[in-house]
């Protein structure tokens, strides 16, 4: 395990845990802050202990034993007095009778609004939300929160840490994978976005026993083979490091650290090796007096082992955005093993350990978080929380926002610079567009191509470290069709979804706008924008380019539409316009029509030309092989349509029944991969992880280097095929993936 860890560790199985002593936590505080406030800390721990008074948790301890540990941790990462009165305190307003006007009345108003922003959010605003829903509310409101004040992020990291600590108490196995699986989730990447190093590898270990239970005690037992076969090489690889530092009089401290089971588990997972092949599973650090120092044991180090080349990193001259700093290189030793070496100041230390909470100290008399103490360590790490905040500005819903945030926050990093030499730091496979929307929204909505290094560079090809890049601007804001698909950050995509929204909006405003002038122009009646304004104030709407998109979609009819800018037509049922729409039953497209000389009872079919699906935008044509009269339903961009002689104005305008929203339709896709063993099921999974069914599968053109295949796939709706298309690009295997128009054509 990781030889950096929290004072406060969890008491060992079968001895009565033993939580901190009122006099205890206050001497952990005022060993870092003498000022610190002592009859503060005393009365909200005795205030902590009666409010919880009888309350148990699942383990049968005290309630009051889990805010006091929570209060532990934090001192150990050297908080100020307000933080730990809160961690104190984080519970009462939810378990007990305490009223946050109480609180502000016994402590400070700060305090009592940090405790309402950590407190557990059980209240939600949809009364029968699932649980999925639940988690995406209660993330949106926890991130709102964090970007008023980072303290609550940092008290609610460590209520979850001790929570996980006291994790297998609880009596449900399916709840402990669910809490595992939220941390994991969302706890652990936040944790790491500030550069809490400590807490969010302990989270990821911790989650990874409940997730994947098998899989951790596997990698625990190879651990503990390792260790017996390789500690005495360790060592030696110690005992020269060490020698080699005197004898060049540079004062350095030197330890090991062992890669944590989690981490192993990724790093096979991702990078597809085995156990033997991971490099770093021990690691020392080289902790030295400054950071000329750091450059010059650098150097002493590649003068007496053999570097391993492309596994340098300087991460001093172009930090991390967490605020990490460090230099890793990777040397050979004499009988040939590979060592991972990581060279820091001991300011560096602190930073990588506890991140943000590194940049607490004295300023002006008072203890607290200093921006100019943050900015020396080369980065400031809140300002990896705002993109968090523009995205939920910018998100549809609570589960769109959560999908993205995860996006956001589960990157291997590419850094890239602006033209005046700012760093961009973009998840690994970011494009242009993702580095135009790193820069500004704006940057991003009008972006329409990019110059890397000086040269033109296509957007849909992804950056590389050390790249310039250089935006290419356009007058309006558009989202043009197909980029969701390709950029990688979920800045990006929640930004292209919200022009897409709008440019949707306003489109089916023209729509309604054209749908209202012509039933005015059909009953005789004069169209004016004083009738729209009257309109508005007797609706909901807000403005009439509101309801105009409400008619454009079909949420309001159009007789409906008239009674609002006429109500006396609700008098005269005579007056309505008919509606010349029909409704066509047929079980397998589960279509509505809206046209002309449709009769009852029509047969309808989907053309596989161009295999329409729900959410697809469709047409209609005249079948002329139907004695019947049937319809074929093709999708408004099919080619078949540029190649037929029907007139456009006898295109039958179709759209989807809401029922079509909770039935499966089959998508098409090409995809080409590599021939390569684990191809395939990689692809297989995949789709089965993003929620499709596989039903059917051709090979259609095979070489030594790649296989192309035609897939059908049974999806919720267009968005949904778009989104499995999208995931199987980012497989290593695959080449390209697309969705297919036209039939299946034979294999040769």
């Amino acid at each position: 395990m990781d030889h950096v860890t929290l004072d406060n560790q969890p008491a060992p199985k079968g001895q009565s845990p033993r939580f901190l002593r009122q006099f205890e936590l206050v001497e952990r505080v005022r060993k870092y802050d003498p000022t610190a406030d002592e009859a503060l800390l005393n009365k909200a721990y005795v205030f902590s202990v009666k409010a919880h008074g009888d309350q148990k948790r699942h383990s049968g301890d005290p309630y009051y034993a889990h805010p006091i540990e929570v209060a532990g941790i934090l001192a150990d990462l050297h908080l100020d007095v307000a933080t730990i009165c809160t961690a104190l305190l984080h519970d009462v307003l939810e378990d007990t009778d305490t009223t946050f006007e109480e609180l502000s009345k016994e402590f400070t108003p700060e305090i009592a609004e940090l405790v309402d922003g950590v407190t557990k959010l059980g209240q939600l605003s949809i009364p029968n939300a699932t649980r999925e829903r639940a988690q995406a509310e209660n993330f949106q409101k926890f991130v709102l929160a964090i970007s008023k004040d980072v303290r609550v992020l940092l008290v609610k990291l460590c209520d979850r840490l001790h929570n996980m600590r006291t994790l297998e108490h609880h009596p449900k196995p399916a709840s402990r994978k669910r809490i595992a699986t939220e941390t994991l989730d969302i706890y652990a990447p936040l944790a790491r976005r500030v550069g809490m190093d400590r807490i969010c590898a302990e989270l990821e270990e911790l989650s990874f026993r409940y997730i994947n239970p098998s899989a951790f005690e596997s990698v625990e037992r190879r651990l503990v083979d390792w260790r017996e076969t390789q500690g005495e090489a360790i060592s030696e690889v110690s005992t020269d490091l060490r020698t080699h530092f005197d004898k060049a009089g540079i004062s350095a401290r030197i330890y090991g650290r062992e890669k944590r089971a989690y981490a192993i588990w990724r790093k096979l997972q991702r990078q597809n090796i085995s156990f033997e092949d991971v490099a770093d599973i021990y690691a020392f650090r080289i902790i030295v007096q400054s950071r000329d120092v750091c450059y010059q044991a650098l150097g002493l180090l590649h003068s007496v082992y053999r570097a391993v080349p492309e596994r340098f990193r300087d991460f001093i001259s172009v930090p991390k955005p967490n605020g990490y700093q460090s230099l890793h290189t990777t040397i050979r030793t004499p009988d040939n093993r590979r060592v991972e070496l990581q060279i820091r100041t001991e300011r560096m230390e602190d930073v990588a350990s506890r991140g943000v909470a590194a940049h607490w100290a004295y300023k002006n008399n008072n203890y607290g978080y200093d921006p100019e103490r943050a900015l020396e360590s080369g980065s400031d790490p809140l300002k990896r929380i705002r993109p968090l905040v523009e995205m939920m500005e910018q998100s549809g819903d609570a589960d769109e926002f959560l999908e993205h945030a995860k996006l956001e926050m589960f990157t291997d990093q590419v850094f890239t610079f602006t033209p005046k030499g700012d760093l961009i730091a973009l998840p690994r496979g970011a494009m242009p567009l993702d580095f135009a929307y790193a820069v500004h929204t704006k940057v991003g909505d009008t972006c329409i191509g990019a110059l890397v290094n000086g040269q033109k560079h296509p957007l849909r090809q992804a950056l590389k470290n050390g790249d310039v890049v250089k935006i290419i601007r356009g007058g309006e804001a558009e989202a043009l069709e197909g980029w969701e698909n390709f950029v990688v950050t979920g800045k990006a995509r929640s930004a292209l979804r919200r022009l897409t929204r709008t440019g949707e909006a306003e489109e089916f405003a023209r729509t309604g706008e054209l749908l209202a002038k012509h039933a005015f122009a059909r009953e005789g009646l004069t169209f004016s924008d004083a009738l729209m304004r009257d309109a508005v104030k007797r609706s909901n709407a807000e403005h009439v380019d509101e309801l105009f998109e409400s008619l454009g979609r079909g949420k309001q009819s159009l007789n409906s539409f008239m009674d609002l800018i006429f109500p006396a037509r609700r008098k005269d049922p005579s007056q309505s316009i008919v509606l010349r729409r029909e409704v066509i039953q047929d079980s397998t497209a589960r279509l509505y029509v809206k046209g002309d000389g449709l009769r009852e009872g029509i047969s309808l079919h989907l053309s596989s030309c161009c295999s329409p699906i729900p959410g697809d935008r469709i047409i209609g044509l005249q079948n002329v092989e139907d004695e019947k009269g049937g319809i074929r339903i093709h999708t408004i961009d099919c080619e078949t349509l540029s190649s037929t002689n029907v007139d456009p104005d006898d295109w039958l305008d179709l759209g989807w029944r809401r029922s079509a929203d909770q039935s499966s339709a089959t998508g098409r896709m090409t995809v080409t991969v590599e021939h390569v063993p684990g191809a395939l099921a990689d692809l297989t999974k995949i789709i089965g992880e993003s929620g499709g069914n596989l039903v059917n599968i051709k090979t259609v053109k095979r070489s030594p280097v790649f296989f192309d295949m035609i897939m059908d796939v049974e999806v919720r709706d267009n968005r949904h095929l778009v989104q499995i298309i999208a995931a199987l690009r980012a497989s290593a295997y695959v080449i390209s993936a697309e969705r297919a128009r036209g039939e299946i054509i034979s294999a040769k």
